[in-house]
């Protein structure tokens, strides 16, 4: 058995720590990949632009860069605003205190919480490529049948959900696990600013008890599982769709 020294409990829960980022993650960036996707398809030239733009920038950019760009890079821009408009708001959120002293109850400083920056800058990133997956997706879809829905009278939304929706999961489902797969491995990254997931919990305990195999085989280990897992259930869904399209 692998003598982890004592780190076995702070890897657990940096293990479930990165589930959370990596499950937020994926919701955030399924939101902004199914607006991307439906922006690109959308009729209005400005729609199309924007969502072009927004993969164009996300999938140019590396990881690591976004990563400190959103958490270092936003933290000084919320805190320059914050500084520019703090006197003008305590003129209206100020007060006295148990001394009759006027004081004011805003803060003066932000601190961006490393989990709430993973999470932005994962989702931001896989929300581009989830918009490309489901474009692609929604494209292979007969046009056909949503005009047969439409020619019937449904309206848009129940022709989205029952006709539309079903087969666009179908097609989109292997696409859609290979982006899983990506991110799951990617909130690695979070380490980088701070948070306390099961790499940088792993990085210290290497550190400090000279036993870096030990620990990265480990965390290796772990991601390894997940990936396990999350292929298995990936195939269950596939095999569940794969029997209505047969």
């Amino acid at each position: 058995m692998i003598d982890l020294q004592g780190y076995e409990a702070s890897i657990f829960k940096g293990a479930i720590l990165t589930i959370e980022v990596a499950l937020l993650s994926l919701l955030l960036a399924v939101i902004l990949g199914m607006a991307g996707a439906l922006a690109k398809l959308a009729p209005y030239r400005w729609a199309r632009a924007i969502a072009t733009l927004y993969t164009t920038i996300i999938r140019g950019i590396p990881d690591l860069v976004l990563m400190m760009l959103i958490f270092f890079g936003g933290q000084i821009l919320l805190n320059n605003t914050l500084y520019g408009t703090n006197e003008w708001l305590n003129e209206f959120f100020t007060g006295r205190n148990p001394d009759h002293e006027w004081v004011s109850y805003l803060p003066d400083y932000i601190d961006v919480s490393p989990f709430i920056a993973g999470v932005l800058t994962i989702g931001f990133i896989f929300g581009a490529y989830m918009a490309e997956t489901f474009r692609g997706a929604i494209m292979a879809v007969d046009k056909g049948q949503m005009e047969a829905a439409k020619a019937y009278g449904m309206s848009a939304f129940k022709a989205f959900h029952r006709i539309l929706l079903p087969q666009m999961i179908r097609h989109a489902l292997p696409g859609f696990g290979n982006n899983w797969l990506v991110l799951l491995k990617t909130t690695a990254l979070v380490s980088i600013i701070g948070l306390e997931d099961m790499v940088r919990i792993s990085s210290l305990a290497a550190g400090s008890t000279k036993m870096p195999f030990t620990f990265y085989m480990t965390v290796a280990v772990i991601f390894l599982f997940f990936t396990a897992v999350s292929t298995g259930l990936l195939k269950l869904v596939e095999r569940k769709f794969s029997i209505h399209a047969r």
